[in-house]
């Protein structure tokens, strides 16, 4: 069983896991990264640019913890990744789909890279110790499962959640979660 990285001593303390892309969602997609490994926007704006957005949507929702479900981790690792995003967001993280153990194997395929974001997703929630309600934000819905896709907020590759109709359809699903899962609100 691979490690969740950062998980809390009491699951029970997670009321929804957000599963976060960046590219497409935080800022738009068009990141790439240069042969000396800066990592650039190719588009008017900066990295991240949507990123206080998330936070403001986010705040009254104390319970809500994030999981990494982007390539940055893959490419750069997980704590590397993890501090592009502001403190607030950061602080908020528990793991990432991908871990640096997923890659060692006698075979020359990493599955993972072969995987769609749902299989990621999927198969992230399987490692935990008991089920947790969840919600994921990406541009990419490839693979997503019928039965699933209410749990998709699906952002424009080059809006991401600065799109309003993708900030109301994530604070709809943030609320409906919480009503379901006993929250106050």
């Amino acid at each position: 069983m691979l490690p969740i990285e950062a998980l809390p001593d009491q699951v029970s303390e997670i009321n929804v896991i957000l599963f976060l892309d960046y590219d497409g969602v935080l800022h738009p997609d068009a990141v790439y990264r240069r042969l000396n490994g800066q990592i650039e926007l190719r588009v008017p704006g900066e990295l991240f640019m949507w990123a206080p957005l998330l936070e403001k949507i986010i705040e009254e929702y104390p319970e809500l913890r994030i999981v990494l479900s982007t390539s940055w981790v893959r490419v750069l690792g997980f704590r590397r990744a993890r501090g592009y995003l502001p403190a607030k967001l950061a602080a908020r993280v528990i793991g990432a789909t991908w871990h640096s153990a997923m890659g060692r194997s006698s075979l020359d395929i990493i599955e993972w890279d072969h995987q769609t974001r749902f299989q990621q997703v999927s198969a992230y929630l399987r490692r935990l110790p008991t089920p947790i309600p969840w919600l994921a934000i990406d541009d990419d819905s490839a693979g997503w499962q019928s039965e699933q896709a209410d749990a998709l907020i699906q952002t424009d590759p080059m809006l991401g959640v600065s799109c309003r109709h993708v900030q109301k359809a994530l604070e709809y699903q943030l609320e409906f979660t919480s009503r379901i899962c006993g929250g106050d609100r």
